[in-house]
């Protein structure tokens, strides 16, 4: 049995979620069977790291597919003369896309459809493709993977496939978040917020992560409590926008608002763990991996009550409304004053982080290899 896999999103010190779902369940399938030849396939030049196991093949073809055009090219050209040569049996796209111009039984891994509900939230050749080529996808696929219930329903109603096509595949969560001890706390509190609790944001700051909402509750919050909380907001600027921007510049309490930008993992296990209380209020989500990673912290969580959050969160969080800023101040209020509320949230979340985990979904996406029907030849 040959496997073959999109791994373009395995970039050196640059993984982002889907990346990290790669990297993870990608090394717990070649570990897992050994008895199956893997070729991981790069559109860039890639580091020898990812190459951890002796039943990987990598295969580098360029042009690195960075823009709806760099997508096509790479996909219907340089994708389908590397699975000419190689002859795979199947190949997994952990990033979603597809090449339309190979036989080769394919299963995406879609993510979810936030572009579908929010396109004008991206670049305009970028909602294009997407909105051209993943219904596409979709029909062409043998099967599809994607990570929680709500977007496997998204999924099978908007494009109008059989929900016996469609797996979940549930996210797991890096076992390197862990609760930390209370020194380890007020070192890394001293260093980030001069010693203040703050409430923790991570992610990038796509319109769809909703921040400025998020800081419009923050700077409510703060006019009902005397002490000194701030906001920690960890990820890439990229998104800015002048809303944004706008947003930023009226809040009352900006100063006390800390952005921090992309942390290494090692660093930002520490910021998670001494959170107060991560706020994790998107519009819209296919699965919220900072959702779990602060429960496994020993954070207590409060998230948005749309898309996939409720989903994932189960009864071990808080969750408000993403709209409305008043209630999301509200909900940050309440966890300062109940301290009851607190620390049962913090047990809830502990064991309802202990669901998601890399194993899991390594052996999930290995069912749905198995449960794609392709007739796997003898090589």
């Amino acid at each position: 049995m040959k496997i073959a896999i999109n791994t373009r999103l395995l970039i050196k010190d640059r993984l982002d979620g889907i990346g990290w779902f790669t990297y993870h369940t990608t090394r717990l399938m070649c570990q897992n069977h050994p008895e199956v030849e893997f070729l991981f396939i790069f559109d860039r030049p890639f580091d020898p790291s990812f190459i951890n196991s002796p039943n990987i093949t990598p295969v580098y073809s360029g042009p690195p597919a960075r823009h709806p055009f760099l997508y096509y090219l790479w996909f219907e050209h340089s994708l389908p003369r590397i699975l000419k040569k190689h002859d795979p049996d199947i190949l997994i796209n952990p990033d979603g896309f597809m090449s339309l111009s190979t036989n080769i039984p394919q299963i995406p891994v879609i993510h979810d459809l936030n572009f579908e509900h929010f396109p004008k939230d991206l670049p305009f050749f970028y909602r294009h493709y997407y909105k051209f080529f993943f219904p596409r996808f979709a029909r062409s696929a043998k099967r599809i993977a994607t990570v929680s219930e709500y977007s496997k329903n998204d999924i099978c109603n908007l494009y109008h496939v059989d929900d016996n096509k469609v797996d979940v595949v549930y996210n797991g969560v890096n076992e390197i978040y862990a609760p930390i001890t209370d020194e380890v706390q007020t070192l890394t509190r001293s260093k980030v917020t001069g010693g203040s609790p703050y409430f923790l944001f991570v992610g990038s700051l796509h319109p769809r992560k909703n921040i400025s909402n998020m800081l419009k509750a923050f700077d409510r919050f703060r006019k009902s409590v005397s002490d000194a909380y701030k906001m920690v907001i960890v990820g890439n600027k990229k998104w800015w926008t002048a809303d944004l921007e706008e947003t930023f510049n009226k809040m009352e309490n900006k100063s006390d608002v800390i952005f921090l930008g992309r942390l290494p993992v090692e660093e930002l296990k520490l910021v998670s763990a001494s959170a107060f209380c991560s706020l994790y209020v998107s519009t819209f989500e296919g699965f919220g991996v900072p959702i779990v990673e602060s429960m496994r912290c020993g954070v207590p969580v409060i998230t948005s009550n749309v898309t996939s959050m409720p989903e994932i969160a189960g009864n071990a969080a808080l969750l408000t409304d993403p709209f409305d800023p008043e209630g999301i101040a509200q909900q940050m209020l309440m966890l300062t004053k109940d301290q009851d509320l607190r620390d049962s949230l913090i047990k809830k979340g502990i064991i309802r982080a202990e669901e998601f985990s890399w194993h899991r979904t390594s052996s999930l996406l290995w069912d749905c290899v198995l449960n794609s029907g392709t007739k796997f030849k003898n090589k």
